[in-house]
């Protein structure tokens, strides 16, 4: 069945995407994507030190940091008020992150993705995944650049999108309102293997069956391979 979609989308359909690398002067890589309404930016900084648990062994880290301008909605959201969420939503995206990366090759460095959102309109989380990956393939590049490292460490591509049950109705990538009303709803990462990073996925309304998940499964599927056309095309106009 087609639901009518808010912005006329076919159930199958994300919404339009943008990505823009290189929007900011100073960190070493950025990103800012325009997925629909929603707009999140990603700043890479590469810091010579890396966690306590990781000094002495060579090994390098990727995390994040997450949060939301405060009239990034609606109404003004005082800062630091979504706290909890936004710890859990960073530790989604520097796990995602991390899924593609050769942590060895970064040396004893690490890479912090600040993910800002300047607007939201559904699908916060996944939209700061995609665009981080794209601000750390350009990081990357600049400390190749400067010699400071000799091998990418990246082995994959990583994007991330959601899905949900509107109306008895599949949906790819949920705006808002969607993902408000839905009565299942689901944030998908998977790198370029074509396997699954992590899976989110809540009956907000009521209970879901194995068969209805599959279909939430291979419905992200298609879009995040989508995405991945995306973030290479962003990466290949700069010539990364």
């Amino acid at each position: 069945m087609r639901l009518a979609r808010l912005d006329g989308r076919a159930n199958d359909e994300l919404r339009s995407v943008r990505i823009t690398p290189g929007v900011q002067r100073y960190p070493e890589g950025s990103a800012l994507i325009d997925s629909g309404e929603t707009r999140v930016l990603c700043a890479v900084s590469v810091e010579d030190r890396v966690p306590p648990f990781l000094k002495g062994t060579g090994t390098g880290w990727i995390t994040a940091e997450y949060a939301m301008l405060p009239r990034a909605t609606e109404s003004r959201t005082q800062r630091g008020q979504e706290r909890g969420r936004s710890q859990e939503i960073q530790r989604l995206i520097g796990r995602s992150l991390r899924a593609v990366a050769d942590l060895n090759a970064l040396g004893e460095r690490t890479f912090l993705v600040d993910c800002d959102v300047l607007q939201a309109d559904g699908g916060t989380r996944t939209a700061a995944i995609t665009a981080g990956y794209v601000a750390v393939v350009y990081a990357t590049q600049t400390l190749m650049g400067r010699g400071e490292l000799s091998v990418s460490p990246l082995k994959g591509v990583v994007a991330a999108t959601s899905v949900g049950l509107v109306e008895g109705t599949d949906l790819l990538d949920l705006c808002y309102e969607e993902d408000s009303n839905a009565d299942v709803d689901f944030n998908i990462v998977m790198n370029d293997a074509g396997k699954f990073i992590e899976v989110q996925g809540t009956g907000e309304g009521r209970a879901f069956s194995r068969s209805e998940m599959d279909s939430l499964l291979s419905l992200a599927e298609k879009g995040v391979g989508q995405l991945f056309h995306i973030q290479r095309a962003a990466i290949e106009e700069i010539g990364l």
